[in-house]
């Protein structure tokens, strides 16, 4: 952890799995970053509306993170993004959007540490590979319910 806490960028998974009480608890609503494809994969949630402050935007800084992350990926594999199946669109948005969110706060004296929240693997191992910390769904969500035990 850097000198300035933490900012979790939140997959789709994640959204679904931490469920409304998390989404909507005052650690969740101040910390978590949602990129802003994953909103749209979120656009059913009944609470949706409550998330829409925490929209990180597709900014021409994350397509320049998402050009370094897709240079990345060999030709022909389809476990970080298939779009002929509809899998993964937002998938390496969340690490370009944790790449940028850092790059951005670098610049500051104390800047918190940008992790990724997911329970995808491929995204998991990309972010790990562009040197991101990585929490799981059940660690983030027993984060929240550390800050908030009341629920």
């Amino acid at each position: 952890m850097k000198d300035f806490g933490q900012r979790f960028v939140i997959d789709t998974n994640a959204l679904s799995q931490l469920g409304r009480r998390r989404r909507e608890s005052e650690f969740f609503l101040q910390n978590a970053v949602i990129p802003e494809e994953v909103m749209h994969e979120a656009s059913g949630f009944p609470d949706v509306a409550t998330m829409r402050d925490n929209v990180h935007p597709t900014t021409p800084r994350v397509l320049h993170w998402l050009s370094q992350i897709m240079a990345t990926v060999p030709s022909g594999d389809t476990s970080l993004v298939d779009l002929y199946a509809n899998r993964g669109n937002a998938d390496p948005l969340v690490v370009a959007c944790a790449l940028e969110g850092q790059e951005h706060d670098n610049q500051l004296l104390l800047s918190p540490e940008w992790v990724v929240v997911t329970a995808d693997e491929a995204v998991w191992n990309k972010a790990q590979e562009f040197g991101l910390t990585v929490l799981s769904n059940s660690e983030f969500a027993a984060l929240i319910d550390s800050k908030d035990p009341g629920g």
